[in-house]
């Protein structure tokens, strides 16, 4: 069997969620080529499914999508695997003090809190990429939301951005500020496209 077939298998395998299978393949792939960074990053993402599958099938997609812009997509992959078992490390810590109950409630953490994480990091985007695979943001209100969407898409989540005003469209309504957001969004990402 050729590289190629052996990483389509470990792909195909990941996918279906047989991480022991595709950890199997990933190392047959690494036998034959050493330095081949779709098996290295395939090991890691196994690690990570073992643990939890949505987290490791979020990052798959997310290796696959910076890998054709990125030169050192496998060095991002570990960089944000890293990152997030710093944060669930942290987050834990949290778990300790009087959010505990509100964060095993809703599985997430409240906007006000997640801005103090991005203060800590320095960075909104660092702050995201640092819980977006593990730990839901909980928005109270219009301004929260907004405030939201934009961080989103000046840190370069466009697509996410809009994927959240599409998904809250009947919340807001005919919200004049909501769908002001919504074009500048749409008309950004036509200007992508062209």
């Amino acid at each position: 069997m050729s590289i190629m077939q052996l990483l389509k298998k470990a792909e195909s395998e990941f996918l279906s969620k047989n991480y022991q299978k595709a950890l199997i393949e990933y190392s047959l792939v690494l036998q034959n080529d050493a330095n081949n960074q779709d098996a290295k990053a395939g090991v890691y993402l196994c690690d990570v499914g073992l643990e939890n599958s949505e987290e490791a099938q979020a990052l798959f997609e997310y290796y696959y999508a910076i890998k054709e812009e990125s030169s050192d997509a496998l060095g991002v992959i570990e960089a944000l695997i890293d990152s997030l078992m710093t944060t669930k490390s942290k987050l834990q810590e949290l778990l300790s003090d009087p959010l505990q109950e509100q964060l095993e409630y809703s599985d997430g953490i409240r906007y006000e809190d997640f801005m103090r994480l991005v203060q800590d990091r320095g960075s909104f985007k660092q702050a995201f990429e640092d819980i977006m695979f593990s730990t839901k943001v909980v928005i109270t209100d219009k301004e929260e939301f907004i405030d939201f969407v934009k961080s989103l898409a000046s840190e370069g989540f466009d697509d996410m951005a809009l994927s959240y005003l599409d998904a809250t469209s009947g919340l807001f309504g005919n919200d004049q500020d909501v769908l002001e957001l919504y074009n500048v969004l749409k008309g950004k990402s036509s200007e992508n496209q062209i």
